[in-house]
């Protein structure tokens, strides 16, 4: 049964040509794979599509036409669509006089509902799967390229499958996606296990700083951690993963300086520990398990101030 809302995207979808797609700084797995998976199925329904990602693709090199991601947009356009963002901040400046998108696909539970359309489901594992449930409602088809970039999305936000939200309607939409074309084994490779040199290089600079205490574990990367080692990138290179793997640690944070004056924050839980309003309380948000933020401050005052927090929350959830 498609919605009335399904219907109503599916018309604004037909009388669209231009069509502009974004999603967030710092990209994962989710938002680029999301991006392709429906610019791509976009193009094959004959759509002009841009699809833009502030930070550029270049972790995502083995996803099929991935070129075709840009950083900024060009001209006028019919349609904006963000996709895995619950905030428009997290855009960056790509969408700066476009105004609000039309529509927004999202799985964040924090999300602030800014489309014209929302389609949002925080129960969803990932983006990419929403736009699996709802593509052919939208009247568009799809292909093998189209097939690995969603599976690429599942597979980065679960983890390969390990987050406690993975139920047995996950894994059968991964196994569709695969006998629609998709490689699970190369996704997994690729998003999964591969890491470059600096990136491992760049991890050993966070473990040095690891501490633990009470349930709760933490590190920080710094500028100068990124320029002595020459990791192109302003992300974690995934380590807050790695922290999450800690036996010990209920809650894993890890903090990577952008500027001396912008610091981002990543938080993983256990099951049982929710850290997306502590996310929300720094501007940030995000999910049960994972969530992040955007501080504005010193590496020192953010981090004093996230782990006092955190800490406070970890008391109240076992007090309570």
């Amino acid at each position: 049964m498609i919605s009335e809302m399904d219907k109503q995207i599916a018309a604004l979808i037909e009388r669209s040509n231009r069509i502009l797609m974004v999603s967030h700084v710092r990209p994962d797995a989710d938002a680029a794979g999301s991006l392709l998976g429906l610019g791509l199925a976009l193009k094959d329904k004959g759509k002009q599509v841009q699809m833009v990602l502030q930070d550029g693709a270049g972790n995502f090199a083995y996803l099929p036409q991935h070129e075709q991601i840009s950083r900024s947009p060009q001209g006028d356009v019919d349609m904006v669509i963000v996709v895995d963002c619950s905030d428009p901040d997290r855009v960056g400046n790509v969408l700066e006089g476009y105004g609000n998108p039309d529509l927004v696909v999202d799985h964040h539970k924090t999300n602030l509902n800014f489309g014209t359309y929302n389609i949002v489901e925080p129960e969803q594992v990932a983006t990419a799967a929403i736009i699996f449930d709802h593509m052919e409602s939208w009247g568009l088809a799809f292909s093998a390229d189209i097939a690995t970039c969603l599976l690429s999305g599942i597979v980065g936000d679960t983890i390969g499958f390990r987050t406690s939200n993975v139920n047995s309607d996950v894994l059968r939409k991964s196994a569709v996606l695969m006998d629609m074309g998709a490689d699970l084994a190369d996704v997994y490779q690729n998003e999964l296990i591969m890491k470059p040199y600096t990136a491992i290089r760049y991890w050993g600079s966070g473990l040095n700083r690891l501490q633990y205490e009470d349930g709760l574990v933490w590190t920080s990367l710094t500028l100068a951690d990124r320029n002595e080692i020459g990791y192109a990138r302003n992300d974690d290179a995934d380590l807050v993963n790695v922290l999450s793997a800690i036996k010990e640690a209920s809650i894993a944070v890890i903090f990577v300086e952008q500027s001396p004056n912008e610091v981002k924050i990543s938080w993983r839980a256990k099951p049982g520990y929710d850290v997306s309003g502590i996310a929300l309380a720094f501007g940030g948000g995000g999910h049960a398990a994972a969530a992040g933020a955007d501080v504005m401050d010193s590496l020192q005052n953010v981090q004093s101030a996230v782990i006092t927090q955190t800490k406070q929350l970890l008391y109240n959830i076992r007090k309570g």
